[in-house]
Formats: structure tokens, sequence, C-alpha cells
């Protein structure tokens, strides 16, 4: 298998030009792999339950909010841009042919300003270091975990499991890096904004660029299969439809969060010194918004 491709410039250079096209096919051979065998392992893995953290429903709202309308809208509208660019990039290589430079380039600025957007709601408005934050202990009681069934279920986490700050991690990475170099190689194209400049880089250094670009997109195939996996397991469709709904259940709540990581209702109030909203009897989102 080869992991990049090569061609001869105008000087007779032998400069990159991409990755090879067998890395895309192992993205998505390692994915089927990966799907088939973590469905095993949940098949046989015993039942546990979570580990106890005391906490009750009592003075709980019946619903709680997870995700505020900002955040669902940037979520969706960053996944529809990432699919139509992991389409426009990929599927003409099955032979599918259409004009895909330009669908590619338009949706890669979406992407860019979702990230944007993102990055300045998540520091502004959100609990920015909630998501940041990745504890050793957390993630070798983790690992134990799932090496063993007989090792004890790790603590209970806060607004966001472990697994999905890891993996939020990982993305921001893959992610950062396509984005730097997608706006990079924009500068070969026209677009409204300027006009194309294909020789602002040397033909090597545009082969590095290129072959990190498709590092990043090929990552990416099996990141975003894999987060659609999981979203669409039984047991995870409850966090899936609180991106939809933009919450979770009290009972959802009490069974996978700890209530001192992760404050909602009159305690959250008091812990900010505001006036609390109160966890209401008519079973209305009365949480207090982290991400509004």
């Amino acid at each position: 298998m080869e992991f990049w491709r090569s061609a001869a410039n105008p000087w007779g250079q032998d400069v990159l030009i991409g990755v090879s096209w067998d890395l895309m096919w192992a993205a998505i051979i390692v994915a089927g792999l990966f799907f088939v065998g973590h469905a095993i392992w949940i098949k046989t893995r015993p039942a546990v339950e979570p580990a106890p953290t005391g906490a009750s429903a009592a003075g709980l709202p019946e619903r709680i909010q997870r995700h505020s309308l900002a955040a669902r809208l940037f979520h969706w509208t960053m996944s529809a841009s990432m699919l139509v660019l992991l389409g426009t990039a990929f599927v003409p290589v099955l032979g599918i042919q259409f004009d895909w430079v330009q669908i590619h380039w338009i949706a890669g600025v979406v992407l860019t300003a979702t990230i944007v957007y993102h990055v300045i709601h998540s520091i502004g408005w959100q609990d920015f270091w909630a998501m940041m934050t990745v504890g050793v202990g957390e993630g070798i009681a983790t690992l134990k975990h799932i090496m063993s069934p007989k090792a004890p279920p790790p603590p209970k986490a806060g607004k966001y499991p472990f697994d999905h700050r890891l993996f939020h991690h990982t993305i921001v990475v893959v992610g950062l890096g396509v984005i730097a170099t997608g706006l990079l190689m924009m500068v070969r194209i026209d677009t409204p904004f300027w006009t194309r400049n294909p020789y602002m880089l040397s033909d090597s250094l545009w082969g590095v660029v290129y072959v990190v670009h498709g590092l990043c997109g090929v990552s990416l195939i099996f990141l975003t299969a894999s987060h659609i996996y999981f979203a669409l397991r039984p047991e995870k469709l409850w966090i899936t439809w609180s991106m939809v709904r933009g919450w979770i259940d009290r009972e959802h709540y009490v069974a996978h969060f700890d209530p001192e990581k992760w404050v909602v209702g009159e305690a959250e109030d008091a812990k900010k010194g505001s006036i609390a909203s109160g966890a209401v009897a008519d079973a209305s989102v009365s949480v207090r918004r982290e991400d509004t």
C-alpha cells in the first residue's frame, strides 16, 4: 500500500501531489472492523451499573438542559459542512465526476466560520475548561474498565464524559490541520475573495500541504464514521436526542453524571451567587444555561 502520490513537475523534479487513495480505503476498512469489534465487545460484556454518587432526583426538573439552541445550530451546521467536504473530496475517487471544487471550498469556508464561532462562543459563554480538562486518573480508570469488566467503573463525569472530551481533542487537532491546509490551498483557485496565486509556495512545500491535508481528511473519514456509529448506538441515543431537543431527562442525569461536577438548578445559582432559577414543578427546562 502506498502512502502518498508524487509526479514530475515541469522542471523534472519529483514532487508530492497528495496522499495515496489506498489510505481512503484503509480508513473505511478500519472503521468497519472497529464497528464490528466494538459491537461484539459490547455483546460479550456483562452489564455494569454506573458508579454510585449518592445523587438524588429530588428537587431536579424533569428536563435538564444540556445544549442551547445556539450550540445545536453550530453542531448541525458543522456536521453538514463536514459531510459535504468528505463527499466532495472522496466521492470523485470512486469515478463519480461532478464540479466538486467550488462546492468543496464553499463547504470549507462554512466549516471554518462555524469553528471560529464555536471558539468565541465556548470561551465567552460556555464553561470552556469543562470540555478541555482531561484528568490522568479518570483516563487510567476508564482504560482499566475497558480492559477488564472486573475493574470498577470510572468515576462519573461532569457535563462532558471522558470519551467525549478525548474525541473532542482529537477532532480539534485534525480539524485545525485540515482547515489550515485547506485555506492555504484556496490560494491556488479563483474565488470572490482573491485571484489565484499558485506560486505562493514552492512545489515541494505545496506537496507537504497536500499530504497533510489528505492525511487529515482520511482521519476524518474514521472519526466522522465513529461519531455517527456511537450516536446511533441504542445505549447512546439519549445523548444524541439531547443534541436535537437540547435536554436530557433527570433519570439519565442522576445515572450518568456527578452533580458536584455538573451543577444544575438551585445549587448552580447558589454557587454562582445569582438569583435561583429553581427546579420548578411544571417539568420545564429550568436548569440555568451554560452555553446560551
